[in-house]
């Protein structure tokens, strides 16, 4: 199993952090993990947060690409349908060639009517558009209406989902799986067996929910406002432009990983508890990659740098132990952090 980190870039009203310091200061934690041994960076995208979500994640990845040498570069991810085919294929074709190959792209349907609204996109097509956009990337990259071509041929694409239609999509697709989920991959492979391709090749991996600590009774109290922030913006985000009660907000008084679920909930212990939790969850399904958050909620520089230190030294080791490539995907049934109550048709993030 590969392991990697992720980055938003957010920067919390009222948390003191200068935007352009984020981004200089993630630039080098790239540079830091990449030296640390790490086997991916992964940026993600949203659009008119007040934290200033990073609004666009091929941007970025051409960045961390420059100044990286050998780790993977992936977005996880961007919202296919707010952006023009081409556009997304000469983006995805220059971070390519400036990592000289090693840009995974990772798409997703998005979920937000605001950021629809913003992009005058259609979200109730959103579905359909980028099933049509997968088809059409990779006709694009052949050399022939988007040039130069990328390194790879063609650059990996993976689709986000957090449910069974989803998943059947990505395979039908012929594209890998952006979500870590045991009870997807019958129906991931069965996608592939219905476009012809061999259901054992396909690849899932994604995000876990988790950030580790050495001492996590020690360092709650610092740690859970950061945490409650995640999740919390989380739930009012996928609010928005929605009609309906205001959701309940996560109160970190409650105690440490009690009731966390949904989006943008974490797991929060040590390297080992976290590494058990997640290979329960797993059992002997093959996923290809994980990465975990190096920053959550507005940490502090120090924290950032102790927080990817930890995973590429602590977690790192012991994640790459586990996730051998079995065929049985079956799990203890526990839902980790951040998985969908229910069926979703795009993956949280």
């Amino acid at each position: 199993m590969k392991v990697g980190v992720y980055f938003d870039l957010r920067v919390p009203p009222g948390s003191g952090l200068d935007p352009a310091r984020v981004y200089a200061h993630t630039l080098e934690m790239c540079e830091f993990a990449e030296a640390s041994g790490l086997d991916s960076i992964w940026v993600s995208e949203h659009h008119g947060f007040d934290d200033g979500y990073l609004p666009q994640a091929l941007t970025f990845a051409a960045a961390v690409a420059a100044r990286t040498r050998t780790v993977r570069v992936g977005t996880a991810l961007v919202v296919a349908p707010l952006h023009a085919t081409v556009e997304l294929a000469e983006q995805a074709a220059v971070v390519d060639l400036i990592s000289d190959g090693r840009l995974d792209l990772g798409l997703g349907a998005g979920y937000q009517q605001a950021e629809f609204d913003l992009y005058g996109a259609d979200r109730d097509a959103r579905f359909a558009t980028m099933t049509g956009q997968v088809s059409e990337l990779r006709e694009m990259w052949s050399g022939k209406r988007v040039t130069p071509a990328p390194v790879q041929s063609p650059i990996p694409i993976w689709l986000g989902s957090g449910g069974e239609y989803g998943a059947r999509r990505a395979g039908r697709l012929g594209a890998n799986l952006l979500f870590v989920n045991p009870d997807l991959m019958p129906a991931y492979r069965q996608g592939r067996a219905d476009a012809g391709l061999d259901p054992g090749t396909g690849r899932m991996g994604g995000p876990f929910f988790a950030l580790p600590s050495e001492d996590p009774d020690r360092e709650w109290s610092e740690m859970s406002g950061y945490i409650a922030y995640q999740q919390n913006s989380y739930r009012r985000h996928m609010a928005r432009g929605v009609d309906g009660p205001p959701p309940r907000e996560y109160d970190p008084a409650a105690g440490r990983n009690r009731s966390l679920s949904g989006p943008g909930a974490f797991w929060f212990g040590t390297p080992e508890d976290l590494t058990a939790r997640f290979a329960a969850w797993i059992g002997d399904c093959p996923v290809d990659t994980v990465f975990l958050w190096a920053s959550v909620g507005g940490m502090p520089e120090k924290t950032v740098e102790r927080t990817v230190d930890l995973i590429a030294r602590r977690m790192a080791p012991l994640l790459r132990g586990i996730g051998k490539g079995g065929n049985n995907c079956e799990s203890n049934k526990t839902p980790l952090p951040g998985e969908p109550a229910a069926e979703a048709g795009s993956v949280i993030v």
